[in-house]
């Protein structure tokens, strides 16, 4: 009997096409590529294309790689020259932008600036989410208690409960972000407690998890064993520790990590500071 041969899946190709850096675009495609099980893609990105040559140059080449092209052009002769372009050469093309601005036009009965890259633009709000991101830095892990009064949302939790990536991830949002660690035995800053107690966010974590997240760390970081950073019986204390400060500190909403992705739990956060009233609209960092 002939052995069967295994069929070889080649991956599909995705072109993700912007005027401007592509980076929403690219996690559009991702987050829908989510919902398909066990599929082969190799999606591809094209920022800054902002000439029709540039679009006629990838068309052509979407067409020898049977790719599949998403779009997001903010000028509508880009947009009119990728729909000819599709048609010419057969090309799958999906206008991730154009349907949304043409259903705003009509809504707000004005005409968009078809200007591409603005939400990267070096204005006012891109400045201050580089103050941001430099103030996380100098704020991490308590090293600054003196600049607890300045920031705009305070991370208090044990090691290894997402503090910093939150910080980090939170500050490209705009947000000031100072994270505190909770460490048995020692109290916080009495700073803490002298600041606007709504926009302190307590984290916590489930034990098997943490002590799962510590012990990695522990390899990664070829820890001294004779630590007992990653001993559950220490564990247990320290999160024993962190809930009694909860506790007596109710107005600080205590928030889950455990196997959350940080925009889950960055989404919760900022979540409650807009329904506190603590958010600015301008606070954006995603881009086109």
């Amino acid at each position: 009997m002939p052995e069967t041969l295994a069929t070889v899946q080649l991956p599909r190709p995705i072109f993700v096409v912007s005027d401007g850096t592509g980076d929403t675009a690219e996690k559009l495609v991702r987050a829908a590529l989510l919902q398909f099980k066990d599929v082969v893609v190799f999606v591809r990105t094209f920022p800054q294309v902002t000439e029709p040559e540039q679009l006629s140059r990838l068309y052509r080449h979407a067409a020898r790689e049977r790719a599949i092209v998403v779009t997001t052009l903010v000028r509508s002769d880009m947009r009119r020259a990728a729909a000819g372009l599709a048609k010419n050469h057969r090309v799958r093309t999906v206008d991730a932008i154009g349907s949304l601005l043409v259903q705003l036009t009509d809504f707000l009965e004005t005409s968009p600036k078809g200007v591409p890259g603005l939400m990267h633009q070096a204005d006012d709000a891109y400045f201050e989410r580089v103050a941001a991101v430099e103030f996380a830095v100098k704020a991490d892990d308590g090293k600054e208690p003196r600049l607890l009064p300045r920031a705009d949302i305070i991370l208090v939790g044990v090691s290894r409960t997402s503090k910093t990536p939150l910080s980090v991830f939170l500050a490209h949002k705009g947000y000031k972000v100072s994270n505190v660690p909770v460490v048995l035995g020692r109290p916080l800053p009495d700073d803490i407690h002298d600041i606007d107690q709504r926009r302190i966010f307590a984290l916590t974590i489930d034990p098997a998890s943490l002590l799962e997240i510590r012990r990695q760390r522990v390899r990664t970081m070829r820890m001294m064993r004779n630590t007992n950073y990653d001993d559950m019986d220490n564990i247990l204390a320290e999160l024993e520790w962190a809930d009694d400060l909860f506790r007596r500190n109710p107005s600080w909403p205590v928030i889950d990590v455990t196997r959350k992705a940080v925009e889950e739990t960055a989404a919760t956060i900022l979540r409650t500071i807009n329904e506190r009233g603590l958010a600015n609209d301008w606070r954006e960092a995603g881009q086109l």
